[in-house]
């Protein structure tokens, strides 16, 4: 037995360890259990991006009511804005402001729940500049999509960002072997309300917000290794790139 100085003990769970002792418990405790446990100490971390992006929409649509500022019309997005020299002016920015506004209590509320809903778990899963990430991605998809299937609809709202953190949320369950039967009937019952006359909702952007954000969910859980990060950030980047080139694609359905 040996004595150990109060700078030196450890707390555990057991009483006071010292730092060898310690590091011999930790050599002998098996890749997965240190895996998961790593896990769990990330998923400890709060969802500052989602409580961001939940504040700086609602706070946009509360000032939207400012008499004379309609923010609506300011930030909504229609395919004739990307037009070079064309009669509305080229405002590509409009491919993302449009995620920032709203067009009714109704809209923006569901919208953010469903963000506050997903994006507490997603967030802590993949981090906050990801999850950032895939949400800007995802929103920006689905105005790509309503340029190619719908051009000249005016579009507003961040349904396609909410359905891409579906969609990644749908492949990283798939690959951790979690149970995503919840989330394939929520992802279909909205499809389906995209496509039922009488709604008011820009199924384009649904199906776009969608497919990116799958891809992007492929791509975190293909590239999840320290060694990867580089090829991560490259087909996240390739990704953006190709979502870009797509608006110079004419329309797909005229």
């Amino acid at each position: 037995m040996r004595t150990i100085c109060p700078e030196c003990q450890t707390q555990a769970a057991v009483g006071v360890i010292c730092p060898e002792c310690m590091k011999a418990q930790r050599a002998d405790t098996p890749k997965p259990v240190r895996r998961a446990r790593a896990s769990v100490r990330a998923m400890t971390g709060r969802p500052l991006v989602t409580y961001w992006i939940i504040g700086i929409t609602a706070a946009l649509f509360v000032i939207d009511y400012i008499p004379g500022l309609n923010l609506t019309s300011a930030f909504l997005f229609n395919s004739v804005y990307l037009v070079p020299d064309g009669w509305y002016g080229f405002q590509p920015w409009r491919l993302l402001t449009d995620m920032l506004a709203h067009s009714g209590i109704w809209h923006v509320g569901l919208n953010m729940l469903a963000v506050w809903m997903i994006g507490r778990s997603l967030e802590q899963l993949l981090g906050h500049v990801r999850f950032l990430v895939l949400y800007v991605l995802s929103g920006l998809a689905g105005s790509v999509a309503v340029a190619l299937l719908a051009p000249g609809t005016s579009v507003i709202g961040a349904s396609g960002a909410v359905f891409g953190l579906l969609g990644a949320l749908l492949v990283i369950g798939r690959h951790i072997g979690a149970n995503i039967t919840g989330i394939l009937i929520v992802v279909g019952i909205n499809l389906v309300i995209g496509f039922l006359p009488g709604f008011s909702i820009s199924w384009q952007a649904h199906v776009g917000g969608l497919a990116a954000g799958a891809i992007a969910g492929l791509i975190f859980a293909r590239t999840r290794r320290a060694d990867q990060r580089g090829l991560q950030y490259g087909l996240l980047a390739g990704l953006g790139a190709v979502l870009l080139a797509l608006c110079a694609v004419p329309a797909l359905i005229g």
